[in-house]
């Protein structure tokens, strides 16, 4: 069974996300990259897989050089091969990604000799969340495709996959021939920690590259907007017992005490 991931480099959101000065992207400077979240899971679920019936786990992104240590991370975890799709930083859109990566499916079915029996994404990526290029990869290969899946199992002849999901209290479960596309969502599984050798393996790993061919994406993003939270705040009553009869006010006005 072998296994093709694609994965997204992300900022690593802890805290406040700032902009930059045109809107248009997430101001990064301060800020470190990982893999979304599903994407994990994604990764896990391909690696799980091929160690219940043998197989490879390539994992693949499109990105910065840099991105070069999401890749490494994912074979630390179990995936054997990588590869990159060197750009020059600037996110594409949906359109654009997801036919990028159909070309570079092809190149890599090509030089195989034969198609990945599964290809796996993220439900949507952490950072732009459209939802979208699963959905269009698996159209531009002409497979069959499920999303937000948060179960899979492989069928015993190896010819289909059944894959799971919930949908406003209800569970849906879809029968895909192989090769397929799923887009699987965070809590599929626990993706597991990198032990040292295989943080070890990853730095020796070699990573394969290629230049993708971007077209013009028909979307235009015009600019990012940070949604407004409501900040909260405390107040000091007071100190030690000086404190008490504001507090016992209080608790009167919340209705706590008579």
């Amino acid at each position: 069974m072998d296994v093709l991931v694609y994965v997204k480099r992300v900022p690593a959101v802890g805290g406040r996300i700032v902009l930059t000065p045109d809107g248009r992207e997430v101001d990064t400077s301060m800020l470190g990259f990982t893999v979304s979240p599903h994407e994990e899971c994604a990764v896990e679920e391909a690696v799980q897989i091929t160690e219940r019936h043998g197989g490879t786990v390539t994992v693949s992104t499109m990105g910065p050089p840099e991105a070069i240590e999401q890749l490494r991370t994912a074979i630390s975890v179990g995936a054997h091969a990588a590869h990159l799709l060197v750009t020059t930083g600037v996110d594409a859109g949906p359109i654009a990604t997801s036919r990028a990566l159909a070309s570079s499916v092809r190149e890599l079915e090509g030089g195989r000799g034969r198609p990945f029996d599964l290809i796996l994404c993220g439900n949507e990526a952490a950072d732009t969340g459209d939802h979208q290029v699963g959905v269009r990869l698996a159209h531009a290969l002409g497979r069959p495709c499920a999303t937000g899946v948060k179960q899979l199992q492989i069928e015993a002849t190896g010819e289909s996959v059944e894959a799971s999901r919930e949908y406003r209290g209800s569970q849906e479960h879809f029968t895909l021939r192989l090769p397929a596309v799923v887009t699987v969502k965070e809590g599929i599984n626990l993706p597991r920690y990198p032990s040292l050798p295989g943080r070890m393996r990853a730095k020796k790993a070699d990573v394969s590259t290629a230049t993708p061919t971007l077209e013009p994406e028909p979307l235009v993003m015009q600019r990012l907007r940070v949604p407004r939270t409501e900040r909260t705040s405390a107040e000091v009553l007071g100190h030690g017992v000086d404190a008490v009869p504001a507090l016992v006010a209080l608790f009167e006005t919340l209705g706590v005490v008579p």
